[in-house]
């Protein structure tokens, strides 16, 4: 493996290579990427065991010079025969406590009050900064964290109806983020080129002909009752031939327009992610050494499939074996993941002249953000 490519966990002042078993993965739809390590060796007569990595440590994980983890060993099992010894170190980024633990600020309401700071002040608790990739501020009347929800599910809650979404970044912080903000990538990933292997399902079994959101909202003295304080908003998808129907409940304090954003929100992803693929590369490089990161638009031209358009890598892995460096890049339409308050489906725009991909009917050709 290339210097460029070497993977280096640092702990506790010491850097730690020589791998032999990699697996570094990150997502949109993750609040903490994670990693496992593998190194194994013949005993006895091979020298001593190396130091062993302690559980709780904090960690920096490195492709080359390119920082892709920062956090804490989670675990380090170790197996071993008469021959050999294999010693792993996995573990996860530190947004990572805002996924397994609670949700503890006192007191737990804000009122009138930006989702960024809100978001901050929840993961505040556990030392995590915020980092607003999404340049969007926007106002919520109300949010009160629900007993025993983590801090993950009460951001998640917050986010969701506000539309956004967030991940995690190279240094550990939370990243409110929107699709493509990572940047276009330099390749186009083509069949018969750098695709080394493709599948997808093609499952629509969760798209429907029909959503409908609802929920509440606290009265006034000026707007009470049930007419006041329960919210609806119906949207139609005619793609569907045939009647398929989707109610969301939602918690928290529910306006006209979260309620036609959910809606809206919901038909644009349950097509963007029917059409979602898995692919494999081999390496984990662009061809301008840049590395393949999620969140990137990138162009897929798989005729195969019938892909002729951008698409959102929305998760990758970083795998090292038996098959040397591989890319896992899973990729989908952009409008399955759009945070903005804008109708994708009413907006789309079909290509013009001759019909190069069979998807075109369904989303927009290109993502435009």
């Amino acid at each position: 493996m290339t210097d460029l490519n070497t993977v280096t966990l640092s702990v506790g002042g010491h850097d730690y290579a020589g791998w032999k078993a990699v697996s570094i993965s990150a997502g949109i739809e993750r609040q903490a990427r994670d990693f496992s390590l593998g190194i194994t060796w013949k005993w006895p007569g091979s020298g001593p065991v190396p130091i062993r990595i302690r559980q709780g440590e904090a960690v920096e994980l490195r492709i080359g010079q390119d920082l892709l983890l920062t956090g804490y060993v989670f675990g380090t099992p170790i197996s071993y025969d008469s021959e050999s010894i294999t010693l792993s170190v996995s573990g996860r980024s530190r947004t990572a406590d805002l996924v397994d633990c609670a949700a503890v600020n006192q007191p737990g309401q804000w009122r009138g009050q930006s989702v960024q700071k809100i978001v901050a002040a929840i993961a505040g608790e556990y030392g995590i900064k915020v980092v607003n990739d999404a340049v969007i501020s926007l106002g919520i009347e109300d949010h009160t964290i629900e007993p025993g929800e983590t801090a993950f599910e009460s951001i998640d809650r917050l986010l969701t109806l506000s539309r956004l979404f967030s991940t995690d970044d190279g240094r550990g912080r939370l990243v409110i983020a929107k699709p493509g903000s990572a940047g276009r990538a330099v390749d186009t990933l083509e069949l018969g080129k750098n695709i080394k292997l493709g599948e997808t399902s093609l499952d629509f079994s969760n798209v429907f002909s029909e959503y409908i959101s609802r929920g509440q909202r606290s009265g006034t003295d000026d707007s009470f009752g049930a007419e006041a304080t329960e919210i609806e908003a119906r949207i139609i998808d005619e793609r569907i031939t045939r009647r398929r129907v989707k109610v969301i409940q939602q918690s928290g304090q529910m306006s006209s327009a979260i309620a036609r954003d959910r809606v809206e929100w919901e038909r644009a992803s349950a097509v963007g992610k029917a059409l979602a693929v898995s692919y494999t590369l081999q390496g984990w490089r662009q061809s301008n050494g840049e590395l393949w990161r999620h969140n990137m638009l990138v162009r897929v031209v798989d005729p195969l499939i019938g892909f002729d358009r951008d698409m959102l890598i929305s998760e990758i892995s970083y795998e090292l074996g038996d098959q040397g460096t591989t890319a896992k890049i899973s990729v989908a339409p952009p409008e399955a993941f759009l945070p903005e308050p804008n109708d994708a489906y009413e907006k789309r725009k079909l290509k013009k002249g001759k019909k190069t991909d069979n998807f075109e009917y369904l989303i927009p050709a290109d993502f435009k953000p």
